[in-house]
């Protein structure tokens, strides 16, 4: 029994030598309470940005066939989901809307009448505290669906940021908190703050899609839209999904020219950029988890093969674990809820 006991001491005492003298892992992990006592990453409500999409009509409540759980909302809809969302400590959403009437140069982009901006008017008016962001690009408002104007068959930068000018000032004369960007044209960051400026409305914030990468995990979204571009795809404005320098250059000239927050997109496969960029930029770092990403948990979940909390959760905190502020996320309401119920539970 002595020499049992001599050489399990024995043991011990090399493995403490081994790999040093510190608390045993193990003794960190033995009940939830110590778990979250030494959690490096934390989630939580007041980091998540909803995405929503507003559709004209009352009391419409219409579920996206693309995306599983999501719904385009009529206004007075969106007032009464915000209300929801502010009540579970969300803090910010961002609108999507679109126009009936199309046409080569987006004109309802800036409509002051527009669905968008009288989304952000009724939002304001009912939950005054609530961070309310606006997409700016041109594709659900033209016949192309291309995210800057078309002439001659190709993308034209210039003349598109005039339009994005436009469609950024209507959003903040409607209250817009943020608006964000997501066209990735060519110097439009500094042109859009300047215009804001100009007009008095320095205080309204540039959450600048900065790394949009030409991914094809925005299928389900373009569905919800209907913005798929009617021809040609769109590499030639957004990044090749292949390079890391390339965004930290793009990051680079948008903070330059006034981004105020910069954006990785997606976020999931995107990881490793996140994670650069936070290396690199002392600034508010968002990413955006989206629609093929909540899609692929959802059809999985829906099949039984996976725990759709549990991946919804891990997801998101792989996404902060990387670096990002704050995630743009269609789980937004759903984890929201989840940390609120039983945030232990995770643990």
């Amino acid at each position: 029994m002595i020499q049992l006991i001599n050489r399990l001491c024995l043991k011990l005492l090399l493995n403490r030598i081994l790999h040093g003298f510190g608390v045993p892992p193990k003794t960190l992990r033995r009940t939830a309470p110590i778990r979250g006592l030494v959690r490096e990453t934390e989630l939580s409500p007041r980091q998540l940005i909803y995405p929503m999409f507003v559709t004209e009509g009352k009391k419409v409540r219409e579920h996206i066939d693309t995306m599983p759980g999501q719904f385009r909302l009529s206004t007075d809809e969106l007032v009464r989901e915000c209300e929801e969302l502010y009540a579970l400590g969300i803090g910010a959403v961002n609108l999507f809307g679109y126009s009936i009437e199309k046409d080569d140069q987006a004109s309802k982009s800036y409509d002051s009448a527009g669905l968008v901006q009288r989304a952000v008017r009724a939002i304001k008016k009912a939950v005054p505290e609530l961070c309310v962001q606006t997409d700016v690009a041109l594709d659900p408002y033209t016949t192309h669906g291309h995210d800057g104007l078309v002439i001659n068959g190709e993308i034209v930068n210039d003349e598109s940021v005039e339009v994005l000018c436009k469609m950024a000032l209507s959003h903040a004369e409607a209250g817009a908190d943020w608006i964000a960007p997501s066209d990735m044209m060519d110097g439009r960051i500094g042109a859009i703050r300047n215009a804001l400026d100009v007009q008095g409305f320095s205080h309204v914030g540039i959450l600048a899609y900065s790394a949009k990468y030409a991914s094809c995990f925005y299928g389900p979204f373009r569905g919800a839209l209907q913005s798929a571009p009617k021809s040609g795809d769109k590499k030639t404005y957004q990044m090749d999904p292949a390079n890391t320098r390339e965004a930290l250059r793009e990051i680079s000239l948008d903070l330059d020219e006034g981004a105020d927050v910069v954006m990785i997109k997606p976020a999931l496969t995107y990881l490793d950029v996140i994670s650069r960029v936070r290396d690199t930029f002392d600034v508010p770092v968002a990413a955006y988890n989206v629609s093929g990403e909540y899609a692929m948990v959802v059809a999985a979940a829906e099949k039984g093969w996976l725990d759709r909390d549990r991946a919804m959760m891990e997801m998101l905190l792989s996404i902060r674990r990387a670096g990002a502020d704050m995630i743009l996320t269609y789980f937004a309401k759903d984890a929201a809820a989840y940390l609120r119920a039983d945030y232990g539970s995770y643990t």
